[in-house]
């Protein structure tokens, strides 16, 4: 066999050994608008990987990863996901930051931080968007004020994923009094166990509370806790989100295939799949769905080569969109039984949350109007959008 299905072989025997006993009930919890659930035990289940050198695999050896080739790294997490194995609460620390300390940090960010992350004994969650700097994020106003060996940090962030089950956050704020929009912004990694640090939860249309505001007064962190220079912070959480939309993306693909093929055995079940039309919708659902597998292929071959192109932006829009029209097919198949809580006070059926928490898809990690503005601005060389 080839290293890449030797590790691939690997990974499925382990989790079909370790996704039993104590965590057999896992299989399948967590994941987008159900981040709520069995936390703890998944936060357990983790820290089970971590120890069995399934954490960071794609890090090199030196900072406690494997090495593991892009190839191996995809293997990985198809196989995660077609185990129904329990969504990830470290996926910012390991896909994000870790990347990102790898690429910019000093040598002591790195020591101080990456093994905590490997053995994910601290989360982290995302302080980048603010009620006036979502999908425009070159508008943040958070503040970062230099007093002698730290930084005070003051100012709002809003839909932080997981904030309040975090321990620290990088936060893009704006460090140079005075300057606007990409310039005199820095990325500071702040503790949020601190005085000036509130959190507060936003209940969603789900009904589960996944996303915060995060207010910061005053908080503080060390002046070494800067990732790059000061008014560089720009650049790096540009580069940040780059390592978000990584090989993880072949996961979610397999999450999206298991979902499809779900409404498409519901259909069959319930007599939906008897109207041409819903037949219709399907078939566009499967072959999107292959579009998005292929745009994600394309996208990680521009990782791979260092240059990672417009095919992230391609793919966010392409990807968003589907899964956001996958919910109102699954409502359609549902018919009147969809309109029908599955119990008091507002216990909802999987179809349900998937409808509702779809349709943030198009608007999280860059909205589908950005995406637009990128590859029509940065990949055709169209005028910029006027701004007033």
């Amino acid at each position: 066999m080839s290293s890449v299905e030797e590790f691939r072989a690997e990974i499925r025997a382990w989790l079909r050994a370790n996704l039993t006993g104590e965590f057999a009930d896992l299989r399948g919890r967590g994941g987008p608008g159900r981040e709520h659930e069995a936390f703890a035990e998944r936060l357990a289940w983790e820290r089970h990987l971590a120890t069995a050198g399934w954490t960071c695999v794609g890090w090199p050896k030196e900072y406690g990863g494997r090495g593991a080739t892009l190839e191996q790294q995809v293997a990985l997490h198809e196989e995660y996901a077609l185990a129904d194995a329990p969504a990830r609460v470290n996926h910012i620390g390991e896909q994000l930051l870790g990347p990102t300390l790898i690429a910019f940090g000093t040598p002591g960010q790195r020591e101080r931080f990456l093994p905590r992350i490997v053995a994910v004994e601290e989360l982290w969650c995302q302080g980048y968007s603010e009620p006036d700097a979502g999908s425009d994020l070159a508008n943040v106003r958070t503040r970062g004020e230099r007093h002698g060996a730290q930084w005070a940090v003051t100012g709002q962030k809003i839909w932080t994923s997981l904030a309040h089950e975090s321990d620290w956050c990088f936060v893009l704020a704006r460090t140079e009094p005075g300057s606007t929009r990409h310039q005199g912004l820095s990325y500071l990694l702040v503790p949020l166990d601190q005085p000036g640090v509130e959190i507060r939860p936003i209940t969603q249309l789900t009904g589960t509370s996944e996303f915060n505001e995060v207010f910061f007064d005053g908080a503080r962190t060390e002046a070494s806790n800067i990732v790059g220079a000061p008014g560089e912070g720009w650049k790096v959480a540009m580069a940040t989100l780059g390592f978000e939309r990584g090989v993880s993306t072949l996961g979610q693909q397999v999450g999206f295939r298991h979902e499809l093929e779900a409404v498409i055995e519901l259909a069959k079940r319930n007599g939906a799949a008897a109207d041409p039309l819903i037949r219709d919708r399907i078939a566009r659902a499967w072959t999107g769905l292959e579009t998005i597998r292929f745009n994600a292929l394309r996208m990680l071959e521009g990782v791979a080569a260092g240059a990672p192109g417009p095919e992230a932006s391609i793919g966010k829009i392409f990807w968003a969109t589907w899964h956001r029209e996958l919910g109102e097919l699954a409502m359609d198949v549902c018919g009147a039984d969809g309109m029908l809580a599955a119990g008091e006070p507002y216990d909802l059926t999987d179809w349900q949350r998937l409808f509702l928490f779809s349709r943030s898809d198009t608007l999280y990690a860059g909205s589908n109007e950005i995406q637009r503005n990128i590859i029509a601005e940065r990949v055709l060389g169209l005028p910029k959008e006027a701004r007033p």
